[in-house]
């Protein structure tokens, strides 16, 4: 079988639960194992997909079209785990399954009951990722306390239980440091593993989250009220690069802890690929400036993964990128060229619903005009579609059918309407397509094949109806889909660097395996910049 390691959080939200299990899958995987990760979320959304941004972060797609929690990008950018439907749960999903049974009579007219059946069916879900691998690492959301988390507490317990040693369970709390007495404290900890121990779950490792290192005393404090082992109470301390996390857990030996706690071989650890990694991240030749024109910009979490390819896009020219976030909304207000004279380069990222959309146009028509490098991703490709088919190719009220319905030129459209298919859900390409591209196109230069697949997630598509007319005006249209003959990738010609794709690239895009739009827009943009320090 298969073990299992559990991550848990206490005291509060927004630690790194996350962050921690992908660090602690990147140490095994370096220790040669193989490894993969689960979320499971308490929440009864049967997924994040329908909630705000505000509300959750960004949405991560993975290949076979799943909405998930934006934790599966940290597995996936840390990890080789390649992320799927089964690798993220939460309660809606888990009660859903439930329901359908109950409905279907499969539980012989028993009473369906948290305690066994909710806790059964969470358990079965831990299984559906084994496959062929060593170690399965699942993330429990939520914190400790929570009425929401109690059923999937229980149901760790319960594996506890039947596979003992096979399980391990690692739980992430915080130790603050309090400025008016000078003082580290360890009470929330003390009470977060008095809160999981009331339940019957007993942590292994603890991982306490502090902004400075930790030392014995304080650490021994922490063993002492917490029954857990003194070198098992590791300090997961602030830092600049989360890259670096797998590294300082790798200076407590967390791998080793883990694998002996387990009963499995240490082998021969190598990180030496990922310390080169962040070591070139802490010394970049130069920087470069990109202004981020989004919705949701008042949330970084919202564009988490468009900022870590931004970023991994930089480390492959060895640059420090510099992301201004400017709200959309804003840009509808103020000239563009007060807002954006300092960017070189503007990245217009995904996003749903009329709110900044002009303002997303205002800051491409700038882009357009000024020759700055210009990047659209999905809502951003449609609106850079938009202001072409309005500013070059003359059709002044051209829009899309997701802002108005009065429009005369339906630029973007539904895709379900153009096939004649009335709207009953289940409208959004979602997950994994393909992609052809044009011989000596920007993004076949940056991918250096013609035939490539991304991740979608987006109702509306380019209106075929205006392919020739916008071609015709001098838009180059270099990529597309072959099974629907879909536009996926436009482009201008007399421009340095202006892509629009209908695809969201930053979802493959690695610390150690740079996505190629990404690296290629950040090479721009610094060219770019160059040119303007001389012409200055």
């Amino acid at each position: 079988m298969s073990k299992f390691i559990f991550v848990t959080g206490g005291v509060m939200s927004a630690l790194g639960k996350g962050i921690a299990a992908a660090s602690i899958g990147r140490l095994l995987e370096s220790r040669g194992y193989k490894i993969t990760l689960q979320k499971f979320d308490p929440y009864l959304n049967v997924d994040p997909g329908t909630m705000s941004p505000f509300q959750h972060g960004e949405v991560y797609v993975t290949d076979d079209g799943a909405e998930t929690d934006l934790d599966l990008g940290h597995y996936e950018r840390f990890t080789s785990t390649k992320t799927t439907k089964a690798h993220n749960w939460t309660a809606g999903k888990i009660y859903e399954s439930i329901l359908r049974k109950e409905r279907r009579g499969d539980y012989l007219g028993k009473t369906v009951q948290i305690i066994p059946h909710v806790t059964q069916e969470i358990k079965d879900a831990f299984f559906t990722v084994v496959n062929k691998n060593d170690i399965v690492i699942v993330e429990i959301g939520g914190t400790v306390g929570d009425i929401e988390s109690l059923p999937f507490l229980e149901a760790i317990r319960q594996m506890k239980l039947e596979f003992g040693p096979d399980i391990l369970f690692v739980h992430l709390t915080l130790v603050p440091f309090i400025k008016t007495s000078g003082e580290l404290k360890t009470k929330p900890t003390q009470h977060s593993v008095k809160e999981l121990r009331a339940i019957g779950i007993q942590p292994d490792i603890l991982l306490c989250r502090t902004d400075r290192a930790l030392n014995q005393d304080i650490k021994a404090k922490i063993s002492l009220f917490t029954n857990v082992p003194l070198e098992a109470v590791i300090t997961a301390q602030d830092v600049d690069n989360i890259y670096e996390i797998p590294l300082l857990f790798s200076q407590e030996n967390l791998d080793s802890i883990i694998l002996n706690r387990l009963g499995l071989p240490l082998g021969t650890r190598d990180l030496t690929k990922w310390k080169d990694m962040v070591q070139k991240s802490k010394s970049p030749k130069d920087e470069v400036d990109i202004a981020l024109v989004g919705k949701y910009a008042g949330l970084q979490d919202s564009y988490i993964s468009l900022n870590q390819a931004l970023c991994h896009g930089g480390e492959a020219h060895q640059l420090k990128v510099n992301i201004s976030w400017i709200e959309a909304e804003d840009l509808e207000h103020f000239s563009p060229e007060k807002v954006l004279d300092f960017a070189d380069g503007i990245l217009v990222p995904g996003g749903f619903g009329t709110r900044g959309i002009e303002g997303k146009i205002k800051s491409i028509t700038y882009a357009r005009m000024q020759k700055v490098p210009f990047f659209g991703i999905c809502l951003g490709m449609q609106c850079a579609s938009i202001e072409y088919a309005r500013n070059i190719a003359n059709l002044d009220k051209a829009n899309s059918t997701e802002f108005t319905k009065k429009t005369p030129h339906k630029i973007i459209f539904k895709w379900r309407e153009l096939k004649g298919v009335k709207d009953l859900g289940g409208t959004m390409r979602l997950g994994q397509y393909s992609c052809l591209l044009k011989k000596g196109s920007l993004a076949e230069k940056a991918y250096g094949q013609l035939e490539i697949s991304e991740r979608h997630r987006h109702r509306f598509e380019f209106n075929p109806a205006y392919e020739k007319i916008l071609s015709d005006a001098g838009l180059f249209i270099s990529g597309k889909n072959p099974d629907h003959d879909l536009v996926e990738i436009i482009e201008i010609e007399d421009h340095p660097w202006f892509l629009g794709c209908q695809f969201h690239p930053e979802f493959k895009s690695k610390p150690m395996d740079p996505h190629p739009l990404f690296k290629a827009f950040i090479g721009a943009s610094y060219d770019y910049r160059n040119q303007r320090d001389k012409n200055k």
